[in-house]
């Protein structure tokens, strides 16, 4: 299998590992993420996981061109297809534990779909990134798009799917297409990574769900929301976060 996952600590890396066609995602690939994803986030001892290419200077250069010209006729396909990089995008997205990208070379279509999906990215300053349905004559469904609109706002994103252009580091940063521009950026991810680590993972998981919610649509608190919020006072978090405050000293969650 081509992508795979490592753990170092409290950190996981998802890794893409086809160097040979810039890690472009076969269906094999696609179907097999979610799981991966599923496996770290079922994983009590990891807290950050990072999307990332196993080889340096990489990141991913989208869907196998290749496999869609092959299989582009089949009906079943193009349904299983289309199934499986869903299923990829939204695991990331409503991942439970914090997603990082380390992004070191092309991020195009498909790869800047997985990238957009992850709460934070950081380019290297090489990197160039693009969604390029329009140079293919294809269309890239609602959530797909969604997740770009949340990222840059609709005219940006229209920009971006119209032009079908490659933008480099310095532009997606100005843009609000990544949030950090590196010159290590697996370097970057790995402290990041360990500094929301450290933190009480309570706050930093129930915080991921209220900003999907927002993102989903949701205007005001539920009752869910609000007992996000009372029942934190009640957990030992809040005990050692408080008792270290006192003792002028880090907590250790």
């Amino acid at each position: 299998m081509t992508v795979r996952l490592e753990q170092d600590g409290p950190v996981a890396r998802l890794l893409i590992d086809r160097p040979d066609r810039r890690n472009a995602m076969t269906q094999a690939m696609w179907e097999e993420l979610p799981r991966l994803v599923a496996r770290a986030m079922t994983d009590d001892a990891v807290r950050v996981l990072i999307l990332a290419s196993a080889t340096p200077g990489l990141f991913c250069a989208g869907a196998d061109i290749g496999e869609f010209a092959a299989c582009a006729g089949d009906a079943d396909w193009r349904v299983a297809n289309q199934a499986a990089i869903r299923s990829s995008q939204y695991a990331i997205a409503h991942a439970e534990k914090p997603v990082i990208a380390a992004i070191e070379g092309d991020c195009i279509g498909g790869g800047c779909g997985l990238a957009i999906a992850c709460d934070l990215r950081i380019a290297a300053p090489a990197a160039r990134l693009g969604i390029t349905p329009a140079k293919l004559g294809i269309v890239y469904s609602l959530f797909d798009t969604k997740l770009l609109v949340d990222l840059v706002g609709p005219a940006r994103a229209k920009r971006i799917l119209f032009t079908a252009a490659l933008h480099d580091a310095d532009t997606a940063l100005a843009i609000g297409l990544v949030d950090e521009i590196a010159a290590d950026p697996r370097a970057a991810a790995d402290a990041l990574a360990r500094t929301i680590a450290a933190n009480a993972q309570h706050s930093v998981r129930s915080t991921k769900a209220i900003i999907r919610r927002i993102l989903d649509g949701q205007a005001d608190d539920d009752a869910t929301t609000l007992a996000l919020f009372r029942d934190a006072f009640a957990r030992p978090d809040f005990a050692e976060g408080v008792a270290a405050f006192r003792e002028k000293r880090r907590p250790d969650f």
